[in-house]
């Protein structure tokens, strides 16, 4: 066999592994004891509790709390049942991490919600994509038409950061204390504590995408 056609073959032999551009880890293989202990130490500092506070409270020990926060043992039934009582939680959400189910949200074109978000203007419309469902990050897409009675208003400031991609239109908005003029294919991602908003409508009317993540407290 010649060299070429032995290259051919390990080629055949050896698909090739395709993958995002993202440098997101890939997905992760918990064990039943990891997710439990996930779920543990969140609900644990959503309650605002320290790892001595909750163990006093479920009584068992803070070495065997750490333990089962880290994966590292198998709790019994009953120190789980102990633990949601004093985590004021029932003992089912202690798996609920260890589940299959990937959540989805679907909106057909047209049906997304038309909603009222803090600090809306007139001729500002915001229609809601999607949501997510559960987990520590919120991610909230929304669609934007500004019509022609829209005003600029450079005023909003929220959690979190935002992601706008410009679909129709142009806009100059402004973020801190620079502007920038975007039209369409034009995106800008930014620090969304810090003002922000729609400064001069140049083109009306515009719509744009924009992704807001915050984290969910």
């Amino acid at each position: 066999m010649s060299e070429k056609s032995r290259k051919s073959t390990v080629a055949l032999e050896e698909p090739e592994i395709l993958a995002t551009g993202s440098n997101a880890p890939g997905a992760a293989e918990h064990t039943l004891e990891q997710a439990i202990g996930h779920q543990v130490r969140h609900y644990r500092k959503h309650a605002g509790l320290t790892v001595a506070e909750l163990a006093v409270a479920a009584q068992i020990s803070p070495g065997m709390l750490s333990k089962i926060e880290n994966g590292q043992i198998s709790p019994s039934l009953s120190t789980l049942q102990m633990l949601a009582a004093a985590l004021n939680v029932p003992l089912t959400i202690l798996f609920a991490s260890f589940e299959q189910r990937r959540d989805c949200s679907y909106v057909k074109s047209g049906d997304g919600v038309v909603i009222r978000r803090r600090g809306t203007k007139v001729g500002h419309q915001y229609q809601l994509l999607g949501h997510s469902l559960d987990g520590e990050v919120v991610v909230e897409p929304y669609l934007i038409t500004l019509t022609d009675d829209a005003v600029p208003y450079t005023g909003f400031q929220h959690e979190g950061v935002e992601f706008i991609f410009m679909l129709t239109g142009e806009v100059e908005y402004a973020h801190a204390d620079r502007s920038y003029v975007l039209s369409s294919g034009d995106a800008i991602l930014f620090d969304s504590a810090a003002p922000h908003g729609p400064a001069r409508l140049i083109q009306t009317p515009m719509t744009y995408l924009s992704i807001i993540i915050y984290q969910n407290r």
